[in-house]
């Protein structure tokens, strides 16, 4: 298997200035949430998870953030810097744009070519989504050792860092959500039903049937797989993480996942920009 080194900065518009930063703005726009960080040099001050309407424009999503912003009391020209990893390209040039319009400041978005200082074993490396290039780095950086990491949004990945801190690949499968809205529109007869924890794996009816299908599956899933990737693995510690929206409830059932952290993804992104702005 061949191995790829991303080297040289891509941006997509002007290099941010990196001089004199201290209050970092950090944008992680995925198919199903917005998930928004503010950082003060390394602590995570405020936090806020928006959903993702592909249709909203720049002056929308402006709208938000500003009205969050004077929520926490905060103002926007406190932000000296922002970094960004978006899934969604119809989306990023909206955000590129509501970053100068809003805050006065470029951003600086994780793509292919960015300097994250992990090697990549992908082909071809820009193929691997940036939100789980950022992941990687922020659970090896934690950790220092063999990590895979599970991330429970729009799809579920997983992902595989080595003990040496490159990043090796993974597994790609429809998410919770995708899983259960794909079952109800192919059968007609399935009655519309809440995501939600069951009390037993055998349901007593359609609806508990349905739920434990799709929790308690996608729990078996995400152990099968987990188990399955470790075992590939020539590392004498790995760790797993869990992170994304429902890591915290699938997480109280998959026995393989360790250690939940909702913030991964930001704190990948801080260490993104702090390597690029060093």
């Amino acid at each position: 298997m061949r191995l790829f080194v991303a080297a040289s900065a891509i941006w997509l518009n002007e290099h941010p200035d990196c001089s004199d930063t201290t209050m970092l703005l950090a944008l992680d726009l995925g198919n199903s949430n917005l998930v928004i960080g503010v950082y003060n040099d390394e602590q995570l001050i405020h936090s806020w998870r928006l959903e993702t309407v592909h249709t909203r424009t720049e002056d929308e999503y402006g709208l938000m953030i500003r009205q969050l912003f004077a929520f926490a009391k905060l103002q926007p020209d406190m932000v000296r810097a922002i970094v960004l990893a978006s899934v969604v390209p119809i989306l990023t040039r909206t955000f590129v744009r509501l970053c100068q319009q809003v805050f006065d400041q470029p951003a600086l978005v994780v793509g292919p070519g960015t300097k994250t200082g992990m090697p990549i074993r992908y082909d071809p490396p820009k193929d691997v989504g940036a939100d789980r290039i950022v992941n990687a780095i922020a659970a090896y950086t934690r950790f220092k050792c063999a990590c895979i990491i599970v991330d429970f949004g729009t799809a579920t990945t997983i992902d595989t860092v080595l003990e040496d801190g490159t990043y090796a690949g993974g597994a790609i499968v429809p998410g919770v959500h995708v899983s259960m809205g794909a079952l109800l529109s192919r059968a007609a007869k399935l009655p519309k039903v809440d995501f939600g924890r069951p009390e037993r794996a055998t349901g007593r009816n359609t609806i508990e049937s349905i739920q434990s299908g799709t929790y308690f599956g996608h729990v078996a899933m995400v152990d099968g797989l987990v188990t399955r990737i470790r075992s590939e693995l020539e590392a004498t510690t790995i760790r797993v993480i869990g992170t994304g929206g429902l890591a915290t409830t699938i997480a109280r059932d998959a026995t393989t996942i360790e250690v939940v952290d909702e913030h991964l993804t930001l704190e990948g992104l801080r260490l993104i920009y702090q390597r690029s702005c060093p």
